[in-house]
């Protein structure tokens, strides 16, 4: 059993997306269903003791590399995300919700292109591969979709 995936949408995702006036609903979608396919809702540390941290399962690499070339000129959003405290720690995705959403919505805005449409899950599903998976990564796009349905028992 994992977390209820409407409340961490109502609860976490769409006021984070909100406070830093990064919130559409294909945005909070994304977010949603990228929590869902890289930790079922359930995990803060990668199973086996990886190095991801959080729902939305970020690597070290990652994190420090959106903070070092894309935020570094991006002082407001920046200041958002971190809050109250002074520096980028990437231990904070395991343990601070809206923290580690915030990069997740974040690495999606640096992506070249578009985000899907809301209500496309399987334009999601590819997005979600192509951006934050990677075509190097196990993961599937045939898997998010059947994990969404599975979990928002949404069709």
């Amino acid at each position: 059993m994992g977390i209820d995936p409407k409340q961490l949408r109502e609860l976490v995702i769409r006021p984070t997306l909100q406070r830093l006036e990064l919130w559409s609903q294909a945005a909070e979608e994304l977010v949603l269903g990228t929590a869902i396919q890289e930790s079922g809702l359930r995990y803060l540390q990668q199973l086996g003791g990886g190095p991801a941290r959080g729902l939305w399962q970020m690597e070290k690499p990652t994190h420090d590399d959106i903070w070092q070339n894309f935020l570094h000129g991006r002082a407001k959003l920046g200041l958002s995300i971190l809050g109250p405290y002074v520096k980028p720690d990437h231990a904070r995705l395991g343990w601070d919700l809206a923290y580690a959403c915030a990069m997740c919505r974040v690495h999606y805005l640096r992506c070249p292109t578009a985000l899907p449409n809301a209500g496309d899950l399987d334009a999601q599903a590819a997005y979600w591969k192509r951006w934050y998976n990677t075509p190097l990564g196990k993961g599937t796009a045939e898997k998010y979709v059947s994990n969404w349905h599975q979990t928002t028992g949404k069709a």
